[in-house]
């Protein structure tokens, strides 16, 4: 990388700081280890290019963080990397060959057997594209995302024991007493 190309003043790079910059560094090597790329040289390799490109479209958009132009750096050069493996065209519409791409990745167990192949130009290894292309077979097209909407726990009868905690201690202390002697009544009933 050549850092003499980029003016800039001390403790800075790209017209940011060296802060954001780390910043930037961290969330990209954070995604590649969530892609399992565990090699640290080619982690390295792999984080600097993405933060090189960032450098080059920072100085024309100084309004955006490094962070957020490294992540769309960082997005566009693998989903056109599955692009090319996977032989699908990307669309700038939806995210499904990023989203598909990652897990056909991880299931045709690209961290394992071909980490050093990741984000390469082609040639690949036929064996590597062979289980890309099947593995993304296999986990589409009816693959949809979805979102979750959090819902409140029910407790059931737990949340009416909670109610009596608010009760005056008399009326607390009568519940319970009551409780037990039901208790009592169903033993006695029973044996």
């Amino acid at each position: 990388m050549d850092l003499t190309q980029f003016a800039h003043p001390p403790g800075q790079l790209a017209g940011r700081t060296l802060e954001e910059w780390n910043s930037a560094y961290a969330k990209v090597e954070s995604y590649f280890h969530a892609l399992r790329i565990q090699n640290k040289v080619l982690l390295g390799q792999l984080v600097i290019h993405v933060i090189e490109r960032a450098m080059h479209r920072a100085p024309k958009e100084p309004q955006r963080s490094a962070t957020e132009i490294a992540a769309e750096e960082m997005d566009k050069l693998v989903t056109t990397w599955f692009a090319e493996v996977l032989q699908e065209q990307p669309t700038n519409v939806d995210q499904q060959l990023s989203t598909r791409g990652r897990l056909s990745l991880l299931l045709a167990d690209m961290p394992g057997k071909w980490q050093d192949q990741f984000l390469r130009p082609g040639p690949w290894p036929e064996e590597f594209v062979t289980a890309m292309r099947e593995t993304y077979l296999r986990a589409g097209p009816d693959f949809q995302l979805s979102k979750m909407v959090p819902r409140p726990l029910d407790l059931g009868p737990i949340a009416t024991l909670d109610s009596f905690s608010r009760l005056p201690y008399f009326k607390m202390f009568s519940v319970w007493i009551l409780f037990w002697i039901a208790l009592i009544v169903i033993f006695i009933l029973t044996h």
